[in-house]
């Protein structure tokens, strides 16, 4: 399936001074788990923000996203509401336009996205920061098997998809194939600018 990224249009100036972190990996890579353990570390600290993503598909217990129809997702788009829209593996993702008023703010926007929009997001941000979460091949085969969820559609696809794009590369790379709390740890200390690597 084809990814077509779009980013909201912007003044001539970039949106800044607060920074942005992009998360992205292979379906299988333990982003959720590792944001969602991050998010609740940092739960006290008020100027990092984790909006919730827009995505045309229910939303689950591994995945905390605001679900919109196809219809409601198209509204959105003639309305403005997204910050940065894409579609990958037959649904539609968006980042809520509020996320510019944070950063604007010199808040902290930590959010998962494809990587096929790093490289729109690095043109209209000033400050952004690209966290790759992968694992070993067998690793992620076994983590998508056992969630099952019929939206994944064909496994094998998921796993040898490839973004070819010098735009796309991570700033820093979080291989989980260990611990999810030492991982959330790594993340945290990125998160907060600091040097990750214990």
């Amino acid at each position: 399936m084809s990814e077509s990224p779009s980013i909201a249009p912007q003044q001539t100036a970039v949106i800044g001074p607060g920074r942005l972190v992009l998360v992205v990996g292979p379906s299988g890579a333990g982003k959720d788990t590792l944001l969602g353990l991050a998010k609740a570390a940092l739960a006290e600290d008020h100027d990092i923000v984790f909006p919730r993503r827009i995505v045309t598909r229910e939303a689950s217990a591994a995945e905390d996203n605001v679900s919109l129809t196809s219809d409601e997702f198209r509204r959105g788009l003639d309305h403005g509401d997204f910050a940065a829209h894409w579609e990958a593996h037959g649904l539609s993702y968006a980042l809520p336009i509020e996320i510019n008023d944070d950063i604007r703010a010199g808040r902290t926007v930590v959010v998962n996205v494809s990587r096929t929009v790093i490289g729109a997001m690095r043109q209209a941000y000033g400050n952004v920061v690209v966290v790759a979460i992968t694992a070993p091949p067998d690793v992620l085969a076994q983590r998508l098997a056992a969630r099952a969820r019929r939206s994944d559609g064909n496994i094998q696809e998921r796993l040898e998809r490839h973004v070819d794009d010098a735009s796309a590369r991570a700033d820093v790379t979080i291989v989980n194939a260990g611990s999810a709390d030492y991982h959330s740890r790594q993340l945290v200390r990125v998160i907060r600018n600091e040097c990750w690597r214990e």
